[in-house]
């Protein structure tokens, strides 16, 4: 991956400076034309995304996932956690299955998702986020090939602002990276990310799902006075451990591109990178030695 530039499948699904407004009726039919292949009667996977007042985000998402080249039977499934914006006209204009969850929060969304999907695998996906062509089949091909993987998760980088270049983002996923393998071995579950993480379904569903006991906001920003550290994401991952392992997908082709809008929230790269440092530091004992 260029340390400037983007990967030459994203910019088709980036649509810049546009609302779903301002797309025109053959940008429509297009999206909706490539989507109506992931909305299988009888799914080997769904792929779930949470939604809350995004009309302006989830229909990049949906066009990079409608661009998925694979042979496994799909359905995309849109869970709107009672959006007050124009997300329901969203789906329903590109042909996406949906459903609504009236309960506010990030865990009860999934749940819902897990509860409704009718693949044998699910993948967890996000509004904010493009997914590059391979991703469906990278994630889901150990779950089907390796005995006693019942879970996958892969790695990530950042779209930036228009207004701001790649490196300084490139540079603080070198250092996320370095995380990432350092708690592989005794806090795996911190590293799996709802945006970019997979299940089997049913293995998912009997140990517990995303059910928390306290609630997270969309962005959870770190530092925030409403930050909750436990989340609907490593509660699954440490669900599934309970009957298999874990497998990080470090396939390039896997990389997603989220949105960079949550390092905003936090007041921009610098102060999240140092926020971060500072709490990783602390915890470097923990993430090593498991205690």
């Amino acid at each position: 991956m260029s340390i400037f530039s983007l990967p030459s499948w994203l910019p088709k699904h980036r649509f810049p400076e546009r609302k779903f407004s301002d797309l025109s009726a053959a940008e429509l039919e297009d999206i909706r034309q490539r989507l109506a292949r992931f909305n299988h009667e009888d799914p080997e996977v769904s792929v779930v995304i949470p939604a809350w007042n995004e009309e302006n985000n989830i229909f990049r998402s949906l066009s990079s996932l409608a661009d998925n080249k694979t042979s496994l039977k799909v359905e995309i499934v849109v869970v709107n956690n009672n959006s007050t914006d124009g997300t329901q006209h969203v789906l329903d204009t590109l042909g996406v299955r949906n459903y609504l969850q009236p309960l506010q929060g990030t865990p009860f969304a999934r749940q819902l998702g897990l509860e409704k999907a009718r693949g044998k695998y699910h993948l967890c996906a996000d509004s904010d986020t493009l997914y590059p062509p391979d991703w469906i089949e990278l994630m889901v091909k150990p779950m089907k090939t390796e005995p006693g993987i019942v879970g996958v998760y892969g790695r990530y980088a950042f779209v930036p602002p228009d207004s701001e270049g790649r490196f300084l983002y490139w540079m603080y996923e070198r250092v996320t990276g370095i995380m990432v393998r350092l708690r592989k071995t005794n806090r795996e579950h911190i590293n799996v990310l709802g945006f970019n993480m997979g299940l089997i379904t049913e293995v998912g569903r009997r140990t517990g799902g995303f059910k928390v006991t306290e609630v997270r906001k969309f962005d959870n920003a770190m530092g925030s006075d409403y930050f909750v550290d436990e989340a609907e994401d490593g509660r699954m991952a440490l669900n599934l451990k309970k009957e298999g392992r874990l497998k990080m997908i470090s396939d390039p082709a896997a990389m997603v591109f989220t949105s960079s809008r949550r390092l905003v929230a936090e007041g921009g790269l610098l102060k999240a990178l140092k926020y971060r440092v500072k709490l990783h530091t602390s915890r470097m004992k923990e993430y090593i030695t498991g205690k």
